[in-house]
């Protein structure tokens, strides 16, 4: 019988140490705007082609996440302003050089800056380790350089990794990974050396997957609200995450606008919620949770192989 993956332990919701969040907060709520730069012309990968519309260019695929930059960021970032919403930005960290409007934008507002690659066109998977190194001090030398901030997460470009990139992660200084999609709570990850930890995201309330499958922004915005209303019942015995994941070309369109100001009128109605980033959600779980989290998962560990 082939194992488990080795990075994270099973914790059943049903019998793990209890969350707390700050001022009794239900759901920590992070708000993550994936601000992306597809190239038109990508280097070839031997395993996967960023533009399945062969050959190069797919002038469509490309023009329609243009949009964004162009101009659905500007709207959607009147509406995260109107609601004073802390974003923790999905961020290909080439847009810092071809977009610098939109980097200052971003970070004259404070946000929290986590690698989405430096381009959405490149990814991991076919990288050696000694080329994911490198990724990593990029990374980290790239933000560095145009915002000033220390780089503490990720979520891989396109969702991409190798099983080295827990381990490379940790040794590069980064605290927190966006790639699990596996729970509700922050979960600590097995590497070889320091701490990191998957901060929830969501691959469901994700305006991708939602409109490219052809519901609507009401679909969308339900979604939204019935996950909170669950989150937020559940929170009440162990504080739970929810990650709302947004794409500019997407929720940027002039007729999902008005989806995105319900969802947040809603989500930032009530009080027991903590709208915070990404790395605030991983260091209060580091500094309050983790040891209590990985004990647990000792003890469970201990347990099964006694059977």
């Amino acid at each position: 019988m082939p194992l488990p993956p080795h990075r994270v332990d099973y914790l059943p919701m049903a019998d793990r140490p209890s969350i707390s969040w700050p001022n009794e907060a239900k759901v920590a709520l992070w708000i993550a705007p994936n601000v992306e730069h597809y190239e038109y012309l990508p280097p070839r990968d031997p395993t996967r082609n960023p533009w399945p519309r062969s050959p190069h260019p797919d002038v469509q695929g490309y023009a329609h996440r243009d949009y964004g930059n162009r101009v659905g960021f500007w709207r959607m970032l009147d509406v995260l302003d109107q609601y004073d919403v802390k974003c923790t930005a999905s961020t290909n960290l080439a847009v810092f050089d071809h977009y610098p409007d939109i980097g200052k934008a971003m970070v004259d507002r404070g946000w929290e800056i986590m690698s989405h690659g430096i381009y959405n066109t490149r990814y991991l998977s076919s990288l050696t380790e000694k080329e994911e190194r490198d990724f990593y001090l990029e990374c980290v030398e790239t933000l560095r350089r145009h915002t000033g901030q220390q780089l503490r997460g990720m979520l891989g470009p396109a969702v991409s990794n190798t099983i080295r990139t827990p381990d490379l992660m940790a040794d590069a200084g980064l605290t927190y990974h966006a790639d699990w999609l596996h729970d509700d709570q922050p979960i600590p990850i097995q590497v070889d050396n320091g701490r990191l930890v998957s901060v929830p995201y969501s691959i469901e309330l994700n305006d991708v997957p939602v409109f490219l499958h052809h519901h609507d922004t009401a679909d969308f915005v339900e979604m939204a609200k019935a996950q909170f209303d669950t989150l937020y019942e559940e929170g009440a015995s162990s504080g739970r995450v929810m990650a709302l994941a947004l794409h500019p070309y997407l929720m940027g369109m002039p007729h999902r606008i008005e989806g995105l100001e319900e969802i947040l009128e809603y989500l930032l109605g009530h009080d027991l919620v903590w709208q915070a980033t990404a790395s605030e959600i991983a260091d209060h779980f580091m500094e309050h949770h983790y040891e209590e989290f990985v004990q647990h998962s000792k003890t469970i560990n201990t347990v099964q192989n006694a059977r």
